[in-house]
């Protein structure tokens, strides 16, 4: 039975909370010997056997001190937890510790040293050993003189570096109430909870955005390890490295562009490299948007960073070479690894949670066929099809389907298999066109604008699907006749209905017609304008009869309801390119609206007008 040395150390002092009692104990005072711990942990283990793997553990341990000694070394030192001192400072006879040892299966390993950082001890990060303050333990132990007035002098210095205003009032006060707060608790000296609570009320007046700054430059901690010029490299990046050098790919300190054509065989493992390497975290390289057209070009920012060679020593837990490790970490993504690779989680940039919506899983697919893993493709796609069957929610299906598209549409263009795709992608559009109906029933503006959003890029995404073109464009004519769409769904399915050449432009006359007309809200009818208008103003410039329609719409609002939809109007033709306003502006100067022009302007009675606009201008 596995037994808590610190806990039993501090019932018998009279304490309940173990870690607390380690910190006044141990921590604060600084001047514990080793020999005191020791003599501790033996009395807690006496009587104790071990169970068989921690024995196995001390087995080796001691096997290799003894290898040590024979090798001719007087003074070994064995750097493990307090609680195995006892098991070794006694050798004894190799003969049962060989018994325990033997028949366990041998398995070559390769080893390297990892300039560990206080981040990654820190207990969030995975480390086991739970030391949650590294960076309040090292100051503990380097500044044994007044290590609290030096803690928050420190402080107040990271506070200053950010601009925020602390004196050295704010520090002599933050001392005393954490010195009184240790003498309230019964403390020999403030602890960690003192002194950051002084922090907070003192220095950060109760603001806890600074005190997460404290918490993560001072109690966790920046510092990072050093490992010798000589230490051998972890299998991963030596892959990487024969990688790099078989395809001319030389990392380089300095930002340079990369533009691909993945119909030739080298850029195409150019970009799989890139992809894979995204995938465990190492971010060597970040897309930027392709010089030209078509789906063969991709462009890359390259920058190499000594921190990656940290990344991939920590991301080598994934396996030996990148493909390896990239479907590792695939399949971690969709949270269908195995028991190996849960242990791995959390370990690292590379590390992060499993997908939460079907949207994000479809976009580990996506990332799966641009990296070229067929052999982790199956697992998403088993993962996508049970959460697609679960989930009853359009426009989760929506936000899923165009990632799914594209990568579908990748496994043409890069030759990679993707079985399996096509019956998804098909299933999920039969249940976005049958349920769009419901979908865009009784929204308010928040949930309306979203909505488009997912009709826009679905829409897109069908441009791919020559197929099934017709059906989605079925299930828009079917939606946008009705009468109780919100002006935003309504104006944007007709553009894209008439856009597509599926009803003539008398019906998208009459529709408009109908949504501007007296009976409807101004609100409402602005809204169905930016629905159909939204991206493009060209229709506006080359269509007289629309452009009438929305200047006798406009020009016959009331003062007030036109102050309500000028927002709207703005937001919707300050997205034109300014030529297209200029176009548009000429057409409604020059009476091409259907509308009588305006009577030329009276300059006399303009003359008062302009000089006072003059002043205000400065211009006299």
């Amino acid at each position: 039975m596995h037994r808590d040395p610190i806990g039993e150390l501090a019932r018998a002092a009279g304490h309940d909370d173990p870690e607390r009692w380690w910190e006044d104990a141990v921590e604060h005072r600084g001047d514990t010997p080793f020999e005191v711990i020791a003599e501790a942990m033996a009395a807690v283990r006496e009587g104790y056997l071990p169970h068989e793997h921690e024995a196995r553990r001390e087995a080796y341990m001691r096997k290799t001190m003894r290898t040590a000694f024979k090798e001719g070394y007087e003074r070994v030192a064995v750097v493990c937890g307090a609680w195995h001192v006892p098991a070794l400072r006694e050798l004894g006879p190799a003969a049962p510790d060989d018994r325990l040892l033997r028949g366990l299966p041998k398995v070559k390993v390769e080893m390297t040293w990892v300039p560990w950082t206080y981040g990654r001890l820190a207990s969030w990060s995975g480390y086991g050993a739970g030391i949650t303050s590294p960076g309040w333990y090292d100051h503990l132990f380097t500044a044994p003189d007044r290590p609290i007035e030096r803690w928050l002098t420190a402080a107040a210095g990271v506070l200053r570096e950010e601009d925020l205003p602390v004196s050295s009032a704010h520090v002599i006060e933050a001392v005393r109430l954490a010195d009184g707060l240790a003498i309230v608790r019964g403390r020999p000296l403030a602890g960690l909870s003192e002194v950051t609570e002084a922090v907070r009320a003192v220095l950060c007046e109760g603001d806890e955005l600074p005190v997460e700054l404290i918490q993560r430059r001072m109690v966790v901690g920046e510092r990072l390890g050093r490992v010798p010029d000589g230490t051998p490299m972890v299998p991963l990046q030596r892959d990487l490295r024969d990688r790099q050098r078989r395809l001319k790919l030389r990392p380089d300190a300095l930002e340079r562009d990369l533009d691909l054509d993945l119909r030739k065989p080298l850029d195409l493992d150019r970009s799989r490299l890139l992809h894979r390497l995204g995938l465990i975290g190492v971010e060597w390289g970040s897309p930027r948007e392709a010089r030209g057209k078509g789906t063969f070009r991709e462009s890359w920012t390259l920058e190499w960073r000594p921190e990656f060679d940290i990344d991939l020593i920590e991301a080598s837990g994934y396996g030996t070479t990148v493909p390896a490790a990239a479907a590792a970490r695939v399949r971690e993504l969709v949270d269908l690894g195995s028991a190996r690779t849960a242990r791995h989680a959390g370990h690292g940039p590379a590390a992060a949670s499993p997908p939460r919506s079907l949207a994000e899983l479809t976009g580990v697919a996506e990332r799966c066929l641009l990296a070229d893993l067929p052999e982790a493709l199956p697992e998403v796609l088993s993962s996508i099809a049970t959460r697609a069957a679960l989930d009853s929610d359009v426009t989760h299906l929506m936000a899923a389907l165009p990632a799914l598209v594209r990568a579908q549409r990748y496994g043409d263009v890069r030759g990679t298999p993707a079985e399996g795709l096509s019956v998804i992608v098909e299933s999920l559009l039969s249940r976005i066109c049958a349920g769009l109906s419901a979908a865009v029933t009784g929204l308010d503006d928040d949930s309306a604008r979203e909505l488009l959003g997912h009709v826009d890029a679905v829409h897109a995404s069908i441009g791919l699907l020559e197929s099934r073109r017709e059906g989605w464009l079925a299930a828009l004519r079917g939606v946008a006749e009705r009468r109780d769409l919100h002006g935003l769904i309504g104006g944007r399915l007709t553009r894209i209905l008439l856009d597509a050449g599926t009803i003539p432009a008398e019906e998208v006359a009459r529709r408009m017609s109908r949504s501007m007309s007296a009976g409807n809200p101004p609100a409402r009818a602005a809204a169905w304008v930016e629905g159909f208008l939204s991206g493009s103003g060209l229709l506006l410039v080359h269509d007289a009869g629309l452009l009438g329609l929305i200047d006798t719409w406009l020009t016959g609002l009331t003062e007030e309801a036109f102050v309500d939809v000028l927002p709207l109007l703005r937001r919707t033709f300050g997205a034109f390119a300014p030529p297209e306003r200029r176009a548009i502006g000429g057409r409604v100067s020059s009476g091409e609206t259907g509308r009588a022009t305006a009577p030329e302007a009276d300059e006399n009675r303009a003359a008062p007008a302009v000089r006072t606009v003059l002043t205000i201008l400065g211009s006299g």
